[in-house]
């Protein structure tokens, strides 16, 4: 495949952790790869909306995916987990699903658009580890993670439901802990990193929500990690920027750094840690931007 893919930012990574989006533009720059932005691609609506109004998620996600068609890309790539499984999921539907596609047409005619069904929608990491490869990425490292214990959070929207994603194990992902040992760093295993982070659960109950959070973390950090690293920007708001609540309902300090993939990559390709945002996060990684500032 190409080096050429339409990019979807998704909401979060736009708006409430905007060093994560930076951070994946900086990488992809610097290995070769051309981002065509989405700039009117709309929320996915968060797994939410499909359980609410599916028609409404159905032609909204039909939108973003018909966008990138239009541009004639083959691929859209996101940076966030949830982004990645509700627009898999309408995609597939759209693609098996006759009637379900001509409805969603019907709807698009009218903003002068149409949806052929050739896009693939991919992660960040996929991207990465299948399209760039491991080997080759190994060839762009200026600083290896070296010493550094990193503790692979895959969560459950990467993983799970297997036959709209499909990429890794979702009893035994390996996907991260192989992109951490190719960047010169050591994974750190715990028997939560599939687990899911809470985020959709904060709505509903916010305490229960940040004590599952912080046990995540908790797992990790007994496991020697000195960072997680997730996939996915509502992981990382459910475990940075909601790690103080989790530490005030668990009544326990955590102080466990939680970086996206990107970040975790740019630093390996040498980026600072100012450059990657790591100083923007709610749990600030000290020691990873004492050891890896230029």
């Amino acid at each position: 495949m190409g080096n050429r893919y339409a990019y979807f930012q998704g909401c979060a990574a736009r708006q409430s952790c905007p060093e994560l989006n930076k951070s994946t533009l900086l990488v992809a720059k610097r290995l070769g790869w051309e981002l065509v932005t989405l700039e009117c691609g709309a929320c996915t609506g968060a797994r939410d909306l499909i359980e609410a109004q599916p028609e409404m998620a159905m032609v909204l996600n039909a939108r973003t995916l018909a966008l990138a068609e239009a541009q004639g890309l083959e691929t859209v790539m996101t940076v966030c987990s949830t982004c990645t499984i509700t627009l898999r999921q309408v995609n597939k539907m759209l693609k098996e699903n006759t009637s379900a596609l001509e409805r969603s047409n019907q709807e698009l005619s009218r903003i002068g658009l149409r949806y052929n069904a050739t896009v693939e929608v991919r992660h960040f990491l996929w991207v990465l580890i299948a399209d760039y490869g491991l080997d080759r990425l190994k060839e762009q490292v200026k600083r290896p993670l070296s010493d550094l214990s990193v503790a692979p959070y895959y969560g459950c929207h990467i993983l799970r439901p297997s036959d709209v994603l499909g990429f890794d194990d979702p009893d035994n992902p390996r996907s991260l802990h192989n992109l951490i040992t190719a960047l010169g760093g050591s994974p750190a295993d715990f028997s939560s990193q599939a687990d899911c982070c809470g985020f959709h659960m904060m709505t509903i109950d916010e305490n229960r929500a940040a004590r599952h959070a912080g046990g995540l973390l908790v797992d990790a950090q007994q496991q020697g990690a000195d960072v997680m690293v997730t996939a996915c920007p509502l992981c990382h708001i459910s475990m940075d920027s909601w790690q103080p609540k989790s530490e005030r309902v668990m009544k326990r300090k955590i102080g466990m750094p939680v970086i996206h993939v990107a970040q975790l990559v740019g630093l390996a390709l040498g980026f600072s840690p100012r450059e990657l945002g790591l100083e923007q996060h709610i749990i600030r990684p000290v020691e990873i931007i004492a050891n890896y500032s230029r």
